[in-house]
Formats: structure tokens, sequence, C-alpha cells
């Protein structure tokens, strides 16, 4: 989801974009998916049958890596996973010229240690982009402990003409978005737990309080409750910190198969648009 998002924002901005993945069944699922989000902005007026035709026309799917060794910079959106990630990163380490940036996504991994031990770990650097990228406005920029000026300058730029805002960072766990979030929805789910309040109105009261687009709870759903708890649990491992502990709901979701929107069920119901089901009257979603 986020390596469609990424790329078809990317592609959004005028520039062209090589999409790879590790088999052809896959690069079809991904081109099916793209094209099933870019109808889905048509039924909601985000777009036009002709700015989905360009935006498809600027984007090549394959499976190689050799393909991607022309590109001015490359971006991993693999699964949240130290070891996956390092293997990914040594392999583009050795097929890309040494002036092309390797962008690792992550919100929480450290990018000095996925860097260490590549030919050239100064061309490595981390990028956040919060859900959802078509719209949200910001990208965390990371730097890591050998990261170059070029090469993070470049990201910055790449940021820029994404129409996005590049804060930029130092390495830590966390990053600052995860890092500040993920204890307010860890402790909306304790309030929810203790029975204070239903998930709706602890949700209702955040949202409309701090006129925030989803209260924490729908926005756990959104991201999918398997990543809030891996990023907790990671968090946790590295700081120390109890504020990072993850609630035993959301553990017990996770382990019941309620990770959220994507599959209809979390702290709250979905259809199959991930549209919320279960609204209270006053939380009357406001149109985009």
């Amino acid at each position: 989801m986020m390596g469609r998002s990424i790329a078809t924002r990317v592609s959004q901005a005028g520039l062209s974009v090589v999409v790879r993945d590790i088999t052809k069944e896959r690069t079809d699922k991904v081109a099916e998916l793209l094209a099933a989000d870019l109808d889905h902005e048509i039924e909601r007026w985000g777009l036009t049958q002709s700015e989905k035709k360009a935006i498809l026309a600027r984007i090549e799917f394959t499976t190689e890596l050799p393909k991607t060794s022309g590109c001015d910079l490359l971006i991993e959106t693999i699964n949240e996973d130290f070891a996956a990630k390092k293997q990914l990163i040594l392999e583009l380490d050795a097929v890309l010229a040494p002036e092309i940036p390797i962008i690792i996504n992550t919100s929480t991994l450290s990018i000095s240690e996925l860097a260490q031990g590549l030919q050239h770990p100064e061309r490595v650097l981390g990028m956040h982009f919060l859900y959802p990228v078509t719209t949200t406005r910001v990208v965390e920029v990371v730097k890591g402990q050998v990261t170059s000026d070029d090469a993070f300058e470049k990201a910055r730029r790449f940021v820029r003409v994404l129409g996005k805002v590049p804060i930029q960072e130092f390495e830590s766990p966390g990053f600052i978005t995860t890092r500040v979030v993920m204890p307010l929805i860890n402790e909306a789910a304790h309030v929810v737990m203790e029975g204070v309040a239903s998930a709706a109105e602890v949700d209702l009261a955040i949202k409309l309080g701090y006129d925030f687009r989803y209260g924490p709870l729908e926005w756990a759903d959104r991201i999918g409750l398997h990543r809030v708890l891996n990023w907790l649990e990671h968090l946790f491992r590295e700081t120390g910190e109890p504020k990072f502990r993850p609630c035993p709901v959301i553990r017990k979701l996770v382990r019941a198969g309620h990770t959220g929107a994507r599959v209809g069920k979390g702290f709250f119901t979905y259809d199959s648009e991930r549209s919320r089901l279960d609204r209270l009257p006053d939380d009357t979603p406001k149109l985009s």
C-alpha cells in the first residue's frame, strides 16, 4: 500500500517512476490495485479519467533490480523487517551508482544500523511518509550518522517537488511523528480498556476537541493495528519507557486477526471501501 501510494504521488508530480517487485504476478497485482485506487479517487471526484491516464503513463513495472540503475533516487517500501530491509539495501548498494541516494521508508528502524557494512553507507537516509501519502503535507527526512549532506539535500528537494514539507531530523527511535503519536494511541486504548468510555466516544472527543481528521483509534485501524503493535514493541525495547508498553487491548485485537480497516474490523468496523460503519450521530465525516 505504501509503495503504491508513493508511486502515485511521484507520478502526480510529473516524474517518471519505476515500481519493482519480486515476481511478475506481484507487479501485475500492484498495477491492478494502483489502478483501483485511482478509480476510487475518481468516484470521490478527486481525479479525472484523463489524470488517471497521465499518472499511469508515467509508471513502469519491473521485476529486475538493474532496471532501477538509471534512476535519480530510490525508495524501498518493503515490510518493517530489519533483516529483509538490510538484505535489499545490500543488493541495491551493489547495482546503483554511488551518487544515487537509497531511501529507507521506515517509522522506527535505525538508519545507521541498516547502512552499516555497505560500500557507500553515506548515501543511505530515512524517509517517513505519513498516511495517507497522497494528501498528508509532511514527510520526515531522517539523517543517519554517516549520511552525506548531498544525499540529504537531494531527498529534501525531492520532497518539495512532491508538494510536501520536508521535516529535517536526526536519527532517533520513532523519529518525531511515530514517537509522539504512539503514546496517544496507547493511552486511548487504555481509556477504552478501563471502561471510561467506548472507543467511538474516545475517538470523537479527541477528534472534535483537537480538530484532528481522525481520532487516534480510527487512525490506528487505518494504519493497521499489527503495525501499531510492532512500533510500540520496538519503541519499548529501544527506550524502556513504560508509555510505549502496548495496551493489552491492542494485542488482543491483533491476536484475533482484527487488525483494522483493511480486514473490516479493529476498534471499529468498516465496509469493503474502508468506510466506518459504526459512527456516532455527531461524528459526521468531512468531505475531502
